[in-house]
């Protein structure tokens, strides 16, 4: 089985696209510090504990399980945080990552699939949003992000590196067999949220900003399940290993729900009122995003197959009810 290293494969998406890879022949192996992943998370190979920036750890990895490619999810992503403290944010989100991908290059490692994000477009002029659209982050994560995709992209020039960027936008759902899911602490992201302050287990839901130009006044998003994300990592890391030349890439279904269609939507699937309020907004987010993923589509054949908003809240109520981590 072909060897993969999967930085912050003890993470939310790092965990679902572990499993994806093992289902497709693949060997992964996770390399994670734990300061948010969890081990548990980390069933479809052996966890190596440890710094991105340390080359003796990642080079020996790579001798030690002949590594042949590898994954980047290893990111700080909380936009309000990285407002406070874009220190932080560059800190990791380039420096360790920048080292974690001279190391690799180092050991002989020719692919580098990279978890990036929608942030980098910033507050986009049309929707559907294509690759082609300017990338002007609002926020340090979106910056943090856009910044180490250049340096990819230098990487790549300078050595016989391939690389992939893929820009997703929601990642949404949890594992649909119940094994791993969404354990953010504290938690940020909307559908475990309501699901929590559905169930009992978290305070009323926060409706950050009711005042955007959008139907209903709150912000528009394209919810993409994290075991369709999954796939879509594990087609990238077979379009490299192929020959596939580098880029970046869209993830998503094109289809925007705001806040209060997802609320109305959970309260239907799970048959119970979703306490809320409504704050201000959020530094740092924008309006509405929306992926167009039409060159994704072309490129691996790929198709969301699971990211229908109940499908989506359905998993993540029944991991958040019952998780073990």
């Amino acid at each position: 089985m072909t060897a993969i290293l999967v930085a912050g494969g003890a993470g939310y998406i790092g965990a679902q696209t572990c499993k994806a890879l093992k289902a497709a022949g693949f060997a992964p192996v996770t390399l994670d510090n734990l300061s948010t992943g969890y081990s548990p998370a980390v069933k479809w190979g052996p966890l190596e504990r440890g710094d991105l920036r340390d080359r003796d750890l990642v080079k020996g990895l790579v001798a030690k399980y002949d590594i042949k490619a590898a994954l980047h999810f290893a990111a700080y992503s909380l936009v309000g945080e990285s407002v406070r403290d874009p220190a932080k944010y560059y800190d990791n989100n380039v420096g360790a990552a920048t080292a974690f991908a001279d190391a690799l290059i180092d050991a002989g490692v020719k692919a580098l699939v990279f978890s990036s994000t929608a942030a980098v477009y910033g507050t986009p002029s049309v929707s559907p949003i294509p690759e082609s659209h300017p990338t002007v982050p609002i926020n340090p994560y979106g910056a943090s992000k856009l910044a180490f995709e250049g340096a990819l992209r230098w990487l790549g020039e300078a050595h016989p590196f391939a690389w992939t960027a893929l820009r997703y936008f929601n990642a949404a759902g949890a594992d649909p067999d119940g094994e791993v899911g969404e354990s953010h602490d504290p938690e940020t992201h909307l559908i475990p949220l309501l699901c929590q302050a559905a169930l009992g287990k978290g305070p009323p839901l926060t409706v950050f900003g009711q005042d955007y130009d959008t139907p209903d006044g709150t912000p528009v998003r394209d919810y993409i399940h994290v075991a369709d994300l999954a796939q879509a990592h594990v087609l990238a890391v077979n379009r490299l290993l192929s020959g596939g030349d580098s880029g970046v890439f869209n993830v998503g279904t094109g289809e925007g729900c705001t806040v209060m269609q997802i609320l109305q939507a959970a309260e239907r699937v799970l048959g119970r009122k979703v306490p809320y309020t409504v704050g201000p907004r959020r530094a740092g987010d924008p309006p509405s995003l929306v992926a167009d993923s039409s060159r994704l589509k072309a490129a691996f054949g790929w198709k969301p197959v699971r990211s229908d908003l109940d499908s989506i809240i359905a998993d993540t109520a029944r991991w958040q009810k019952e998780r073990s981590y």
